[in-house]
């Protein structure tokens, strides 16, 4: 019988959650509108294709900065008090959001302008992302971690839920609404970061130079092929089927549903996503967790094709809910390994690491998306997306056989038991 505490019952991760539940909400409010406007600004001046090509842009905004700062992100995370960075990310959000709600106020929002601001926010991201995945461990014990990862993954669904509705409905209002919300939002993420107490911190093992202790997160993930394979299943799999960049392509000029129906289209997968995880968190997976994120990957991608192909605004949803609730169990799994398989003070380095990979999936899918529909359309680029996350599932099946193999979330008892490849003989 399951005697372990509940993560609610430990203080700091009750302002932990409510951090990433209030930034998430304003992080996505924020997404949808600037994902509109860039799509509505373009379609102004240019043809369908061409548009949807500046949402690809915008994503590659986003990314680019993580790319250029992974190794600096987990290296600080390591180094400089976890709350600090994160509690200084989040000013800087507050920040961005205040400055486009005076833009979109005083009817001055410019696509340059939408393009810097997605630019600094990736620059948030990528320092917020490994220090906030390093900090969740340090605030519970290991037993009760995996329920607390699908807890906190509660709280970002939960607000991926909210915050794209509220974003449409609330510019629906009047545009600079969502981001004057967004901004209060932010300064509430902060109040409970200012919360958090003192955390237990080990120094960094191995090498002092500063440079090489960098590098030896991205060794890590490269010789532990169970790590490697959990990420990079994501990354190539959402990179693949990731439809959310066309969904203001879809809203606009396919299903013909407008800025509303934009923001229930984009808080459908996190419906999905948050029925899913209040289901892990009440009845957390327990056995053959890595056949499940494989099978779930692979309804990920047939949901993707799926809303593709659709019409009709109610199978849309549907398909989009399907996707999240597959995307979510890929996610609970994928943390829950990475989190438990990976040493403290290796946390953070390995942490911006998958960071990257999250974010390629996610921003730089969105460009992939956006540079394909430029070519073939938006439809068919949604549609090959899906079929090629099912491709990835198989393939990394057979790829990553430890994937397979991983029956349970059990931590390694030695470093002899972690699947780490073997160094090349000179």
């Amino acid at each position: 019988m399951d005697t372990a505490p509940h993560p609610f019952t430990f203080r700091d991760f009750r302002f932990y959650w409510i951090a990433r539940f209030t930034s998430t909400i304003a992080q996505l409010s924020m997404v949808i509108v600037i994902g509109w406007q860039v799509y509505d600004i373009a379609r102004r001046t240019m043809d369908v294709h061409d548009a949807a090509l500046q949402l690809g842009w915008i994503g590659l905004a986003q990314f680019l900065p993580l790319l250029a700062l992974t190794l600096v992100t987990g290296w600080t995370a390591d180094r400089v008090d976890r709350r600090f960075i994160v509690r200084s990310t989040a000013l800087l959000e507050l920040a961005c959001a205040a400055t486009l709600a005076v833009l979109a106020w005083t009817g001055k929002t410019t696509l340059p302008s939408l393009f810097g601001i997605a630019a600094l926010l990736g620059v948030a991201r990528a320092f917020a992302g490994p220090a906030l995945g390093a900090i969740a461990p340090n605030l519970v014990p290991a037993s009760v971690l995996p329920t607390a990862i699908a807890f906190s993954a509660i709280s970002w669904q939960a607000g991926a839920v909210i915050g794209p509705a509220l974003g449409g409905y609330l510019y629906a209002a009047a545009p600079w609404v969502p981001y004057a919300t967004s901004t209060v939002l932010f300064a509430c993420c902060f109040i409970c970061l200012m919360c958090l107490r003192p955390l237990q911190r080990r120094s960094i093992g191995g090498s002092t130079n500063p440079w090489k202790q960098m590098i030896e997160g991205l060794h890590y993930v490269r010789r532990n092929r169970l790590v490697l394979g959990a990420i990079s299943l994501d990354l190539f799999a959402v990179l693949l089927g990731g439809a959310t960049a066309m969904l203001p392509v879809y809203a606009k000029d396919v299903l013909h549903v407008g800025a509303e129906g934009l923001g229930n289209l984009r808080a459908a997968p996190s419906v999905g996503s948050a029925v899913t995880a209040l289901f892990i968190s009440i009845r957390p997976l327990r056995h053959n967790v890595g056949v499940k994120m494989l099978i779930a990957v692979g309804i990920f991608g047939l949901a993707t094709t799926g809303f593709g192909l659709s019409r009709w605004m109610p199978l849309s949803l549907v398909c989009l809910a399907i996707l999240g609730a597959a995307d979510m169990i890929s996610v609970y799994v994928r943390q829950s390994l990475i989190q438990l398989w990976t040493p403290d003070d290796m946390r953070g380095r390995v942490g911006a690491v998958s960071s990257l990979f999250i974010s390629g999936s996610n921003e730089l899918g969105e460009a992939e998306s956006g540079f394909l529909a430029g070519l073939v359309g938006p439809v068919p680029a949604v549609i090959a997306g899906g079929i090629g996350a099912v491709l990835v599932a198989v393939s990394w099946s057979w790829w990553f056989p430890e994937l397979k193999r991983a029956k349970t979330f059990d931590p390694p008892k030695t470093l002899e038991d972690i699947p780490l490849e073997k160094e090349q003989a000179a």
